[in-house]
């Protein structure tokens, strides 16, 4: 197996970690778009960053929320908030990202960020409890 075979098969694992076997053949649509784009999403950000062994896939899904409502990637977000969820991030702990990221990203990002966190909420069967503390 080639260096570049390695990455990819562990950018897969960790998005089997991350994900369900519906957004993993999301992703590999990307292949029919541009397989170079693929791979490189998966080998470098999955299978190198992802991997790397400092942070664990909690604070690594911790990052890349507060990283996506910085930008304004509220596409991204959806996938990736269940991604954190699958991490084992606690639904109000991603509450309390969005919530932070209002001090440094500002509040427009915030507001447009927790529908989206709720929704996933909702399909995902999540139910907050004790949301003002």
């Amino acid at each position: 197996m080639t260096q570049k075979d390695e990455r990819y098969k562990k950018g897969m694992e960790v998005l089997g970690k991350l994900t369900d076997e519906t957004n993993l053949n999301l992703l590999k649509r990307f292949n029919d778009i541009n397989s170079d784009f693929e791979d490189m999403m998966i080998s470098f950000g999955y299978g190198e960053i992802w991997t790397r062994d400092q942070l664990d896939l909690k604070q690594r899904a911790l990052i890349t929320l507060s990283s996506l409502i910085t930008q304004g990637a509220f596409d991204a977000l959806r996938f990736h908030v269940r991604a954190a969820l699958h991490a084992g991030l606690e639904p109000k702990e991603i509450v309390e990202v969005v919530i932070h990221c209002a001090a440094y990203a500002g509040f427009p990002k915030s507001v447009t960020a927790f529908p989206i966190v709720m929704e996933i909420f909702e399909e995902e069967g999540i139910k907050l409890e004790g949301n003002n503390e």
